[in-house]
């Protein structure tokens, strides 16, 4: 299955050790599922890191460069305005043009969207915990 893992989730894994979202991260690492990201994510990510943790330039580095090997990179050619929020829209893109089963996120606007373009929108307990085989 490809999914693509919204900021919170990449956020979640790497500030909370052993918590769900690094399970996440570790299930694809494994090679259950293969993760599908964007440079506009990965930017979002080390946004976030920089700004609410801290992090340093070597740091947000390494972050940079295991996230862009840990999943296939896409370069979505077109924008989407679904969203307020513009980081949750280059989501939907990269999602999209990625061919992505689905989204894991735990953001509410999101998750209420269910689906968008037959990309099923879940959160991080229902993709770890699906019941009757997937969501």
């Amino acid at each position: 299955m490809r999914v693509v893992f919204d900021t919170n989730i990449f956020i979640s894994a790497l500030a909370i050790p052993g918590g769900m979202a690094e399970k996440a991260l570790l299930r694809v690492i494994a090679g259950h599922d293969e993760l599908v990201i964007s440079p506009q994510i990965i930017k979002e990510v080390l946004s976030v890191l920089s700004a609410k943790f801290g992090r340093d330039r070597e740091a947000l580095s390494h972050v940079a460069v295991i996230l862009s090997e840990v999943g296939e990179l896409v370069e979505p050619p077109l924008t989407v305005h679904v969203l307020k929020d513009n980081p949750d829209n280059r989501i939907l893109e990269c999602a999209c043009f990625g061919k992505a089963d689905a989204i894991v996120t735990g953001d509410k606007e999101m998750l209420r969207l269910g689906e968008y373009h037959r990309i099923k929108i879940v959160s991080l307990r229902a993709y770890l915990f699906p019941t009757r085989g997937r969501w």
